[in-house]
């Protein structure tokens, strides 16, 4: 276009880049905004600020920047939109010192923040822990005449529940703005959880009472948080007639109402009136499924009563619920404390046939387990099959083998495992360095000891006393 005859407009300018933002074209976009400055053309503030909101959505941060100083340069203002957009970019990246930093910039340029602008604002800083710095910007979101609406207020109201400060959400919301904000259930639901946790049952009662009383009627999630905290406490029977109490509402109890009332009975070791719920009561309904199962087996393991736990294992397969990570993880745990390792072995074998992997916690729990017990050869088999899956020891995984080699008198391969974490970039602990040199002393290997020792020191750390005076003892005799 301009290398023709024809006359170029800026509208024209705007237009084509217009069309290029529309479509997703940023670096063809870009190419045309640059040929353009240099003739003293320029976008219009409409299409600046729809080419700063195309723009958030690649995250192009450098090209943002230039935008906006050169928007500076001739005077125009990005519209709301477009700042909110960039806020957004910003906290969501957790620059939040500089969405701060262009909240202040926004007025200066005649374009006062609204509340969608500090509710994103309030939202990126509780999510980084600045809870004082958003409390300060909601009294000021509230000073300038701006009434939150509720996404601001669930902004509020999830960032400080989450982090135990639900008096303060509660004062924040409820308490300055009753009668100014119409909340819906879910701050409701937030605050009445967040009561809920710290113990306050009857701050939560009455909100509940509040909500209602204002025409939010408490959902499924209002009745699950209470009935949560009622098997939390073991307050069976009060779990029991929320139940009631929903289906008389007309609310349904779903698969997390009854696993709830489940946990609470066998939490509180009523082992059969859970398994009768199940069977009876949540089966009918179509509501059992793998956490169900989990609860019982979880609860029967504890009760050293592993043949019946493997019985319902069986049923649920029957059934057509398959188990998941979780149920493997008890029945090996409950295996490894009877000291069944080779029924432990046979379940992970089983699991992995599934599909199904051992995360690095449960591979630690077994080697460590079968360490103790004597069965090196088994563990440094689980040991191989962890690094077979991709799942990656760490410093605990392989202090456990480490250990088992050493006490088996197989200082060799504890070396061997002691400069394989190394070179996988895993620095060895105190814990580590204490095993080794245990090791080597009571194989009389010294010089080596002493060598790992040197390391050890390099590293900051020390032997304890009766350690260090073993060796010396051993190197002056």
């Amino acid at each position: 276009m301009t290398q023709s005859d024809c006359r170029v407009f800026s509208i024209d300018y705007n237009r084509i880049i217009g069309v290029l933002i529309r479509n997703s074209h940023f670096d063809l976009a870009e190419r045309y905004y640059n040929e353009m400055k240099p003739v003293g053309f320029s976008l219009n503030s409409l299409t600046f600020s729809k080419f700063i909101c195309g723009l958030c959505k690649v995250k192009n941060f450098d090209l943002i920047h230039t935008l906006l100083n050169d928007m500076d340069r001739v005077g125009v203002v990005p519209d709301f939109w477009a700042y909110n957009m960039y806020l957004n970019l910003l906290c969501s990246e957790n620059l939040v010192d500089i969405a701060l930093e262009l909240l202040r910039v926004m007025g200066k340029k005649g374009r006062e923040p609204d509340v969608v602008s500090y509710t994103i604002v309030i939202s990126g800083l509780c999510r980084i822990g600045r809870f004082d710095n958003a409390v300060e910007m909601w009294h000021t979101m509230i000073r300038k005449g701006l009434i939150p609406d509720n996404k601001a207020c669930r902004a509020l109201v999830f960032g400080l529940c989450g982090s135990g400060k639900v008096n303060l959400a509660y004062e924040l919301t409820l308490g300055i703005l009753r009668g100014q904000v119409k909340f819906n259930t879910e701050i409701y639901n937030t605050l009445i959880n967040g009561f809920c946790r710290a113990g306050r049952i009857d701050k939560a009662q009455a909100i509940k009472t509040f909500m209602r009383r204002n025409g939010c009627e408490p959902d499924l999630v209002t009745y699950n948080v209470f009935l949560n905290y009622c098997c939390n406490e073991l307050m069976l029977e009060e779990a029991e007639k929320l139940i009631e109490k929903m289906e008389g509402n007309g609310l349904e109890p779903d698969c997390y109402s009854y696993n709830q009332l489940l946990r609470g009975l066998c939490k509180a070791n009523r082992l059969d009136k859970a398994y009768k719920l199940m069977i009876d009561k949540m089966e009918a309904k179509g509501l059992v499924d793998v956490v169900s199962y989990n609860t019982i087996i979880r609860a029967v393991c504890k009760t050293d009563h592993s043949k019946k736990a493997y019985n319902l294992f069986d049923e649920m397969e029957q059934k057509g619920i398959a188990p998941d990570v979780v149920t493997f993880t008890i029945l090996i745990e409950a295996s490894l404390k009877e000291g069944n390792s080779s029924v432990a072995k046979a379940l992970v074998d089983q699991m992995i046939s599934k599909g199904l992997f051992p995360d690095r916690v449960l591979y630690t729990s077994i080697i460590d387990n079968l360490c103790k017990t004597g069965k090196i050869g088994m563990a440094q088999s689980i040991f191989d099959d962890m690094l077979k899956q991709g799942v990656a020891p760490d410093v605990i995984s392989y202090n456990a083998l480490i250990n088992g080699f050493c006490k088996a008198s197989r200082v060799t391969e504890a070396l061997s495992l002691y400069e394989d974490m190394q070179a996988r970039g895993l620095n060895p602990d105190e814990i580590t360095f204490k095993l080794i040199i245990g090791g080597l002393i009571q194989e009389r290997n010294l010089s080596v000891a002493c060598a790992i020792w040197d390391q050890m020191m390099e590293k900051g750390f020390t032997l304890d006393r009766d350690l260090s005076q073993t060796l010396v003892n051993a190197i002056n005799s």
